[in-house]
């Protein structure tokens, strides 16, 4: 059965802004209106918070939780929270790389925005992959990252700015995880959110649409829901690149008559990694997608980067 939720934010406004950075602090500028200043990561600024992946990928292997959780902040610190301590106990999580040809794109924010002053990296080798860095808690953290992208690059506008600058495009850039959310929860396509043939969300709608059938008897029920707030550039064309979460929830339990599950969605490992046991009763799984999609000027979206990670397996049904 796949279902609709209510989103976290369902008339979602994508709201970025600064924070304080004690040893890192993101440089301010004279703003256009109402004295208010802008506050716009430096190029020196960028490049070190990127070397901190060195730090980060140290962290995971050597399975410091704590310090994982100190380096990352939204969609990454939703996945580490419970991951990491699963890798204790067995779960391989993917592990960061080595990157280089790092191109950095330095939106400036405003300090009454609440999201966290933030920027964009894209690491060209060895492949195209997008990193989101966000200023929380007085430093620069891993918003998200690495998203690989599936398809060519689209290049941001010059300067650099965030969609809120641009009131043409900076309604349809908001709008973009809810109109995800829309349509991964209706397979019979009635919101009229559409996505091109051979982007990858229609092959996840596909996938989300038989998840129940590889289950049985056991009965299965998928939930899609925002995870987070959105951060989305200007691109050149007058578009927008949008880089967004969202978090898809398997609620599965036994059919009838059945006492614990036929076929978890999970292997034993995962299982057992996450919750102790291999057989259980009940169980609900939650995945992470983190998004890289354009957005045109005609409202039309395409699928630029995807990543998913498995965030957390938990006894039970919500």
């Amino acid at each position: 059965m796949l279902r609709r939720i209510t989103t976290l934010s369902l008339g979602l406004v994508l709201l970025v802004g600064c924070g304080n950075e004690s040893f890192d602090q993101a440089s301010r500028s004279p703003g256009s209106t109402g004295g208010a200043s802008s506050v716009t990561a430096t190029k020196a600024q960028a490049e070190a918070a990127f070397a901190m992946l060195g730090r980060l990928k140290d962290a995971w292997k050597r399975r410091d939780c704590a310090t994982v959780a100190s380096l990352t902040t939204w969609a990454e610190n939703a996945v580490a929270e419970n991951a990491c301590k699963a890798a204790k106990d067995g779960y391989q999580p993917s592990t960061l790389g080595e990157y280089g040809q790092v191109d950095y794109f330095l939106p400036a924010t405003t300090p009454d925005d609440d999201r966290g002053a933030w920027f964009v990296a894209l690491a060209r080798d060895p492949e195209p992959a997008y990193f989101v860095f966000v200023q929380a808690d007085g430093r620069w953290k891993l918003g998200a990252g690495p998203i690989p992208a599936l398809r060519k690059t689209p290049q941001p506008a010059a300067p650099v700015r965030q969609v809120e600058d641009d009131s043409k495009i900076a309604v349809p850039a908001s709008l973009v995880p809810t109109r995800h959310v829309a349509f991964l929860s209706d397979p019979a396509g009635v919101s009229a959110v559409k996505f091109a043939s051979g982007d990858r969300m229609r092959d996840l709608l596909r996938d989300l649409v038989r998840a129940p059938e590889k289950v049985r008897p056991d009965r299965l029920s998928v939930d899609v829901e925002i995870e987070g707030p959105a951060y989305a550039l200007v691109l050149a064309d007058g578009g927008a690149l949008v880089f967004h979460s969202l978090k898809v929830v398997y609620t599965q339990k036994p059919g009838s008559g059945r006492s614990s599950l036929a076929h978890p969605r999970y292997g034993k490992a995962d299982l057992s990694a996450f919750i102790g046991i291999g057989k259980p009763e009940a169980i609900t799984g939650s995945e992470l997608l983190t998004l890289a999609t354009q957005v045109s000027k005609n409202n039309t979206m395409t699928t630029v980067g995807m990543r998913k990670a498995l965030e957390e397996i938990a006894l039970g049904n919500r």
